[in-house]
């Protein structure tokens, strides 16, 4: 590997890991918003998003030019191929923090409702999963990579509780309807960035070790590995 080469694999790094700091903080804001109602902060998340976007441009450019003009293999050809992945799943989980925080902002304007869904919770395991996913990276940790997809599980679990406690508040009180669609949009959002953490995941565990377990592939050998 030449200098020239690496010092392009160490820019790749550094840029995924500061994209990565900015989208977990936009998931953080996301969800404060909404538990506080505070449409000043979900009104910041909307605003970084265009910075973020342009992050994620950025860096695409950045890896297919190093395919281009550099033409890696093995271990350094996968760890482009991922970062192209992941940035892409940054980018979304984004994209979901934005939807968050744009519900935040309807629900900030409405009337509060005398009803908690259990968002605490659901939003910290998305958040500590996010979180564990990105460290992975870092670390390129395939075993701590295969303990986020093992949670993915238990994220979509709760969603569907989620769907149908709001279901049952709709039935008794349909007059609430208007403000209820929006929390059980925050719910959908959040297993929907537990899915993206997931991705990330995945791509981790691919850069490391050279094997696929999307779409089920391997996936049988998630659990083994941790037992």
């Amino acid at each position: 590997m030449t200098q020239h080469f690496q010092r392009e694999i160490d820019k790749l790094k550094k840029k995924i890991l500061c994209l990565s700091a900015y989208v977990e903080d936009s998931v953080r804001k996301a969800v404060k918003s909404v538990g506080e109602r505070d449409e000043k902060l979900a009104r910041d998340v909307i605003e970084t998003d265009q910075q973020i976007d342009q992050m994620e441009v950025d860096l695409e450019e950045d890896c297919l030019k190093i395919l281009a003009l550099h033409q890696p293999v093995a271990i350094d050809l996968r760890f482009i191929v991922a970062v192209l992945k992941i940035n892409s799943d940054l980018e979304r989980i984004g994209d979901e923090a934005v939807n968050i925080a744009e519900r935040a902002r309807f629900l900030s304007s409405k009337e509060k409702l005398d009803f908690l869904l259990d968002f605490p919770p659901m939003a910290e395991k998305v958040q500590s999963m996010l979180n564990k996913s990105l460290r992975s990276l870092v670390d390129m940790d395939s075993r701590a990579a295969r303990e986020v997809c093992i949670s993915d599980d238990e994220i979509d679990a709760i969603n569907k509780q989620m769907f149908i406690k709001v279901q049952e508040r709709m039935k008794i009180h349909p007059e609430e309807i208007e403000r209820l669609i929006p929390l059980l949009s925050v719910s959908r959002y959040l297993e929907r960035i537990a899915d993206h953490a997931t991705n990330i995941a995945e791509d981790v565990i691919y850069m490391v070790e050279g094997v696929i377990t999307r779409h089920g592939h391997s996936l049988s050998n998630l659990r083994s590995s941790n037992e």
